[in-house]
């Protein structure tokens, strides 16, 4: 299970305060206690996205690696720069807004080099 605490949460929504969207999700995040997985849940049901499980957001994360792990995307995360990645991942419609920042956290929580790793070639 991954989780945030509220100081990592007060993070994102301090980077983030522009996207009423975000700060939505950030809301029922915090609601969860930090839960990711419950949070994503939640707002999986609430855009019409249909949760088979448990540990919907890893697989969820997984679909939009390609994406998230582009040389730029990955680099702004590596960063910080997270209003850089949520803009390219809004105005590109690569997943549904809402889920921005469940994703984005945990992939943070995962370690953004771990979870882009399995994109690397390996020579």
């Amino acid at each position: 299970m991954a989780s945030v605490t509220l100081e990592e949460i007060s993070h994102f929504r301090s980077k983030l305060a522009t996207y009423p969207d975000i700060l939505k999700a950030l809301e029922v995040i915090e609601d969860c206690d930090g839960d990711l997985e419950d949070a994503a849940l939640v707002l999986a049901i609430e855009v019409g996205q249909q949760p088979d499980s448990a540990v919907w957001l890893d697989g969820f994360a997984k679909r939009y690696r390609p994406a998230l792990c582009e040389q730029a995307l990955r680099e702004n995360l590596l960063n910080g720069e997270l209003a850089a990645v949520v803009e390219y991942l809004t105005e590109n419609q690569i997943l549904p807004v809402i889920l921005v920042a469940p994703v984005l956290m945990y992939i943070t929580k995962q370690g953004v080099n771990d979870f882009c790793e399995p994109l690397e070639l390996k020579l």
